[in-house]
């Protein structure tokens, strides 16, 4: 059952990263085109700057997901070396649980900003304004599986305590072995 739910939110955690980095995209390409409208041409954009900031918001929620996943929302380091590994569970559980309850209350109060501001429109481009609200309980209940799944997944065993990656530890690997540190590999997801 856990092994399921671990491949589901997998492919929702990548789902998730696949539209913030779609939104990312879509955000500073119609930044770029502002600018060229409004220096170059002298004929500035009215609807742009609304669609950039839009999708920026959406980029971050939707990404918040994968932090989470890979604990980096939640990594204090100095803490992890301070609290003895015994306890390190609960104190992933301790993180969790707070992050859970931050998280719900953004879907909560997402979900009731999205209603209430569904009859305004956003500026020059006539779509309900809700859409870009939207991205608040969206990006959240995909923040809270990925809270969920690695929760989980730490309690079986299934992946290591703490946050994924680890500086400290690299800077004395390069220390010793007189390379340059690695840089950082991209997140287990």
């Amino acid at each position: 059952m856990v092994s399921w739910f671990l491949r589901v939110e997998h492919v929702l955690t990548r789902l998730a990263l696949a539209i913030a980095i779609l939104m990312l995209i879509v955000s500073v390409s119609l930044g770029f085109y502002q600018v060229l409208t409004r220096f170059l041409f002298n004929a500035p954009s009215t609807w742009s700057e609304t669609l950039s900031r839009a999708t920026m918001i959406w980029c971050v929620f939707m990404a918040s997901a994968a932090t989470f996943r890979g604990g980096f929302m939640m990594a204090v380091e100095v803490i992890y070396k301070l609290v003895p590994k015994p306890t390190l569970l609960a104190l992933e559980w301790f993180i969790g649980l707070c992050c859970l309850l931050v998280l719900s209350v953004l879907v909560f109060y997402g979900i009731q900003m999205t209603q209430r501001v569904s009859n305004q429109t956003l500026s020059a481009l006539e779509v309900s304004m809700s859409w870009a609200y939207a991205a608040i309980p969206v990006g959240s209940a995909f923040a809270m599986l990925a809270v969920i799944a690695r929760l989980l997944a730490q309690s079986c065993g299934l992946e290591t305590l703490g946050p994924m990656h680890d500086e400290a530890v690299e800077q004395e690997a390069a220390a010793t072995s007189g390379m340059p540190p690695a840089t950082p590999s991209e997140p287990r997801l």
